[in-house]
């Protein structure tokens, strides 16, 4: 896989065919014929989409006699998924630090007593 694979799989997947194709492509191999049943565009359409998504690698078709099958690429989804694990893992990271950053706050208020009840804030204009 190249570096610009990660941006060729997200596009192709923005077209909702595209993406209902890879989802259809999940439950086996099937026919260029068969994968265009219930889209209603012409075969050649199909094709073209199909094109993206080979370029994408996501989706490859054996060399050989037709009809030739269309086969989800697992290592295609692969990337998608550590991309997706690695930057879930960085956000909760974060949070994690927030909720320190919070629970030690909490813990000054606790200690400190209530700083809301003090004069500057009293003095709110919001505040009854």
């Amino acid at each position: 896989m190249t570096t610009d694979t990660l941006p060729r799989v997200f596009a192709a997947l923005a077209d909702p065919t595209r993406l209902d194709m890879v989802s259809r492509l999940a439950e086996g191999d099937v026919t260029v014929s068969r994968l265009a049943e219930p889209y209603r565009m012409s075969l050649q359409a199909v094709y073209k989409h199909l094109r993206v998504l080979e370029e994408a690698g996501l989706v490859s078709r054996p060399p050989g006699p037709q009809p030739r099958p269309v086969r989800l690429e697992v290592r295609a989804l692969d990337v998608l998924d550590t991309w997706i694990e690695h930057h879930r893992r960085r956000v909760e990271q974060r949070y994690r630090r927030l909720d320190a950053v919070l629970a030690e706050m909490e813990g000054d208020d606790r200690a400190g007593g209530d700083h809301r009840s003090g004069p500057e804030v009293a003095d709110h204009p919001d505040r009854p």
